[in-house]
């Protein structure tokens, strides 16, 4: 049996400290480690903590990614959850009004390769880990 190593990227957050935590209930991250790590193999860089609100949850499955229905190894997502967002989808919310909210503490540095700093600052909400 051959063991792959998984590669993670840095654990920076957008404001270059360390990666914090973006919620374990339901658990998030591409590795479902809690964390937005990405790495080679997330192809969909899911880096950016958010806040899901229903209006986003809303855009989301019009736009073909229903992430508020429960499936097979998924418990589905509801608005006031914390999740770790593909950074494209992000982006794609943010153009067209329906951004959920960001934990930028919380956010890989590998989202700065498709949103900016600006962007996300905008949407920012304060936190404090306890």
């Amino acid at each position: 049996m051959t063991v792959e190593k998984i590669e993670i990227y840095a654990r920076h957050n957008v404001l270059g400290g360390r990666l914090q935590v973006c919620g374990k209930e339901p658990m998030t991250g591409y590795y479902r480690s809690g964390c937005c790590d990405t790495g080679k193999d997330d192809l969909g860089v899911h880096a950016i903590c958010t806040l899901v609100s229903r209006e986003f949850l809303e855009f989301s499955r019009a736009t073909g990614n229903d992430l508020s229905t429960a499936q097979a190894g998924f418990v589905g997502l509801q608005p006031g959850d914390r999740w770790c967002l593909c950074a494209e989808r992000w982006k794609e919310a943010y153009d067209a009004g329906v951004a959920p909210k960001v934990f930028l503490a919380s956010t890989h540095e590998a989202a700065l390769n498709i949103v900016s700093l600006e962007e996300l600052k905008a949407h920012a909400v304060d936190f404090e880990e306890n």
